[in-house]
C-alpha cells in the first residue's frame, strides 16, 4: 500500500515520498524498510532516530525530522492500531449456524445470524441475540441470556443465568458465574460451603482476557459496568460491582463485595480487599495492596496503598538508608575518639 493511500486512510499528514510502499507495522526497534511504526512520547525519540521505518506515526506537533517519512496525527497511539488494521489479515468470518458437532437444547431462543462453533454446548432456556458467536468447546449455562453481537472465543464458559449485554467479548479459558469462595466454620474447624446462588451481569461493550475468573453472586448480583476493559488472569469475586468504563490489568485480584467505581484503572498485580469502596477515577499503580477505601481521583502505590508522592518520597528516603548508615558510623568513630581523649 502506497504512503499516500495510508495518510488518506488515516487522515495523516503525509512528509515524505506519498509513492513509498509499505506491508506491515512495527515497533520502532524493529521495523525495516516497508514497514510503518509509531513515536507517542518523546523517550523513544532515540529510536526514532536509529530506526529503518519506511514512515513513523508521530504527533501532529512533533518538532523535528527523521530519515524516513512521517505522518503526523493527532493521536500516534490510536492511528497506529488503525494503520496495523490496515494491513491484518483477518481470520475467516465465522459460519452462519449450528455447527453438527454442537449440542443446543430446544428451548434455546436465537436471534438472526447467530453462529455457535464445533463441540459447543448451549443448555435450556438460553437467549441469544442478533449476531451472537460462541467459539467452539464453549459453554453456555441454563437460562443465561446474551445480547446482540457477543462473541465468545473458543473455550469459553457462563455458568447458569448469567447476563451479558452487547456487543461484549470474552476470550478464551475465561468463566464467568463459577461459585465465589465462600465457606461457614463449623464447630470442629471444618468448612461447610456457603450456597453461591447470585449471578453475574456484565453490561455493554465490555471485553474480557483469557483465563478470567468471574464470580457468581453469593446473593444478588456481581457486575461488571459498561465499557469496562479487562486483562488475562483476573480475578473478580462474589458480588464486586465494577463501575463503567475501568480498566483491570493482568493478575488484578478483588475480593467479595468491593465496589469499585468508574473510570478506575488497576495495574497489574494490584490487590484489593474485601468490603472496600474505590471511589471513581482512582489510579492504582502495578502491585499496590488496597486495604483501605479510596476517594474519587486517588492515585496510590505500594502495599498498603499509600498516595503516590507519599510513597516515592517514602522509596527515596530508603534508597539512602546506606549513605545514612555510613554517615552515623563515622560519627560514631569521631564522637569515640573524642570521648577516648
Amino acid at each position: 500500500m502506497r504512503l499516500s493511500e495510508v495518510a488518506e486512510r488515516l487522515g495523516a499528514v503525509l512528509e515524505g515520498d506519498a509513492s513509498l510502499e509499505v506491508a506491515y507495522v512495527n515497533s520502532l526497534e524493529k521495523a525495516r524498510p516497508g514497514e510503518i511504526s509509531f513515536l507517542s512520547s518523546d523517550r523513544y525519540r532515540s529510536l526514532l532516530e536509529k530506526s529503518q521505518a519506511t514512515a513513523v506515526l508521530v504527533p501532529a506537533g512533533f518538532e523535528g525530522s527523521a530519515s524516513c517519512a512521517l505522518l503526523r496525527v493527532k493521536n500516534p497511539d490510536r492511528s497506529f492500531g488503525e494503520a496495523a488494521a490496515l494491513f491484518y489479515e483477518a481470520p475467516p468470518t465465522p459460519v452462519l449456524g449450528i455447527h453438527p458437532s454442537a449440542v443446543v437444547a430446544e428451548s434455546v431462543v436465537m436471534g438472526a445470524k447467530v453462529s455457535i462453533g464445533p463441540n459447543c454446548t448451549v443448555e435450556g432456556c438460553v437467549t441469544l441475540g442478533e449476531g451472537v458467536v460462541i467459539g467452539s468447546n464453549s459453554v453456555i449455562g441454563y437460562g443465561s441470556r446474551l445480547g446482540d453481537e457477543v462473541h465468545l472465543h473458543a473455550s469459553v464458559t457462563l455458568r447458569e443465568f448469567s447476563e451479558v449485554g452487547d456487543r461484549v467479548m470474552i476470550h478464551s479459558g475465561t468463566v464467568i458465574g463459577s461459585d465465589g469462595f465462600g465457606y461457614s466454620v463449623e464447630p470442629d474447624g471444618s468448612r461447610r460451603k456457603i450456597p453461591q446462588v447470585g449471578i453475574v451481569v456484565i453490561e455493554d461493550d465490555v471485553e474480557i482476557g483469557s483465563n478470567v475468573s468471574v464470580d457468581r453472586a453469593r446473593f444478588g448480583k456481581t457486575v461488571i459496568g459498561r465499557g469496562t476493559k479487562i486483562d488475562n488472569l483476573v480475578q473478580v469475586a462474589h458480588n464486586v460491582t465494577i463501575g463503567s468504563d475501568c480498566v483491570l490489568c493482568g493478575q488484578v485480584g478483588i475480593a467479595g463485595s468491593a465496589k469499585i467505581g468508574s473510570k478506575t484503572i488497576l495495574a497489574g498485580q494490584v490487590g484489593v480487599a474485601g468490603h472496600l469502596t474505590v471511589g471513581d477515577g482512582v489510579i492504582a499503580n502495578a502491585k499496590s495492596g488496597i486495604v483501605n477505601d479510596l476517594e474519587e481521583g486517588t492515585h496510590v502505590m505500594g502495599m498498603p496503598a499509600v498516595p503516590q508522592k507519599e510513597f516515592q518520597r517514602g522509596y527515596l528516603g530508603m534508597l539512602k538508608l546506606g549513605a545514612l548508615r555510613e554517615k552515623i558510623r563515622m560519627l560514631e568513630k569521631k564522637i569515640n575518639s573524642l570521648i577516648d581523649k
